[in-house]
C-alpha cells in the first residue's frame, strides 16, 4: 500500500543526489538575503471592507468520511526507526510521530469560498490527527495576530469557532510567517534532537507570496544538513486553493527549482507543492495522503542515499 502512495504522490524521481551531502556555509539570513521575491507590486493586493463581518462559514455536516476512519495507535517505538511504516488497518499512524502545524492564507482573497473549504478541511482532519497525537494540531495564520487559542486544536468545533472569528484580509507574507515558525523549531532541535519530534507544516493558500519564501526554507535546508538531521525531520508541503495562475507557477518552482536557486544541488528536497487542478476541492483525505506520501519518499531517499554511500566505501 505505501508503494502505491508513494507512487501517486511522489512527482519527481530521486536522481538531484544525495541530500546528506553537508554543508559548511553559514545559514543565510533571510531577512536580508532573499534569493528570488515576487516581482509585482500588487501581487494579492486585495482587502475586506473592515465594516463588514467575516465570511459566512458553514460547518461540515458529517463527521469526517469513512474512507479515512481513526486508526489504531501504534506500538510505542514502532515508527521510531522508520516513520512511514503503516499498514492498510493503521495508515494515519505516522502522525503520532510528527508535529503536525497548518499555516493559513488568511489574505483578503481567500474570503468566501477557499475559506469556507479550507475551513471545512480542516474540521474534518483535526479529529484524525487528535487520534494519533493527543497534542492536536498548531494553526497559525499569516496576518492574524497568534494567539494561545490556535495551538493544540484537539476539537472540530474549536475549527469552526477559529475560522468564524478570523477576517480574511491584508497580503500574503508567507515567507516571514515561515521563517517565524522555522526558526525556534530548529532552535529547539540542535538543543536538543533526541527529544524535538519531526515536524510537518501544511501551508494552504491561494496566492503568490508578497514576500521572499525561498530564503528561510534554504536556510533551514541548509542547518538540518549541517545538524544530520533524518530526512523526515522537517516536511513543508504547500497546498493551493483557488486558481491564480501566478500561485500555480510559484508553488511549482519551490517544488523543483531550490536546489537550483540556492546554488547547491544537494540541498535537501523537503518541499512538496500541490497546485490547484481543475475542479479539484481540498479535503482532508487529499491532505493527508499527500502528506504521507511526502514521508514515504524523505524516507526512502534516505535509504537511497545510505545504499549509495554504502556502495562507494
Amino acid at each position: 500500500m505505501l508503494r502505491s502512495l508513494k507512487d501517486s504522490f511522489t512527482r519527481r524521481n530521486s536522481s538531484k543526489g544525495d541530500s546528506f551531502l553537508r554543508k559548511n556555509s553559514d545559514t543565510p539570513n533571510p531577512a536580508t538575503k532573499p534569493t528570488r521575491r515576487p516581482d509585482r507590486p500588487n501581487m494579492n493586493a486585495f482587502t475586506t471592507p473592515t465594516n463588514e463581518p467575516p465570511p459566512a462559514y458553514t460547518p461540515a455536516a458529517a463527521p469526517f468520511p469513512g474512507s479515512i476512519a481513526p486508526a489504531m495507535n501504534p506500538a510505542p517505538g514502532a515508527l521510531a526507526s522508520n516513520p512511514a511504516s503503516t499498514t492498510e488497518d493503521d495508515r494515519y499512524a505516522f502522525l503520532s510521530t510528527f508535529d503536525t502545524v497548518f499555516l493559513i492564507d488568511d489574505s483578503g482573497s481567500m474570503a468566501g469560498r477557499s475559506w469556507r473549504e479550507t475551513a471545512r478541511a480542516l474540521e474534518m482532519i483535526t479529529p484524525v490527527c487528535v487520534e494519533h497525537d493527543a497534542d492536536g494540531i498548531d494553526l497559525y495564520f499569516l496576518n492574524a495576530p497568534d494567539t494561545p487559542w490556535y495551538r493544540n486544536v484537539s476539537a472540530a468545533s474549536t475549527i469552526r469557532e477559529i475560522f468564524s472569528s478570523v477576517r480574511p484580509r491584508g497580503g500574503t507574507p508567507t515567507g516571514q510567517r515561515l521563517n517565524a515558525i522555522l526558526r525556534p523549531y530548529l532552535a529547539r532541535y540542535a538543543a536538543d534532537p533526541e527529544r524535538t519530534k519531526p515536524l510537518n507544516i501544511i501551508v494552504i493558500t491561494d496566492g503568490e507570496p508578497s514576500d521572499d519564501v525561498e530564503s528561510p526554507l534554504i536556510a533551514a535546508a541548509k542547518k538540518l544538513d549541517r545538524l544530520e538531521a533524518p530526512a523526515w525531520q522537517v516536511g513543508v508541503q504547500f497546498f493551493q486553493v483557488g486558481n491564480e495562475p501566478g500561485a500555480r507557477e510559484h508553488l511549482r518552482q519551490l517544488d523543483d527549482d531550490l536546489g537550483e536557486l540556492a546554488g547547491d544541488d544537494d540541498l535537501r528536497d523537503m518541499v512538496d507543492t500541490v497546485p490547484y487542478a481543475e475542479g479539484m476541492e481540498l479535503n482532508a483525505e487529499h491532505i493527508l495522503k499527500v502528506l504521507l506520501g511526502s514521508v514515504v519518499r524523505r524516507w526512502d531517499r534516505k535509504r537511497s542515499a545510505e545504499f549509495q554511500r554504502t556502495r562507494r566505501s
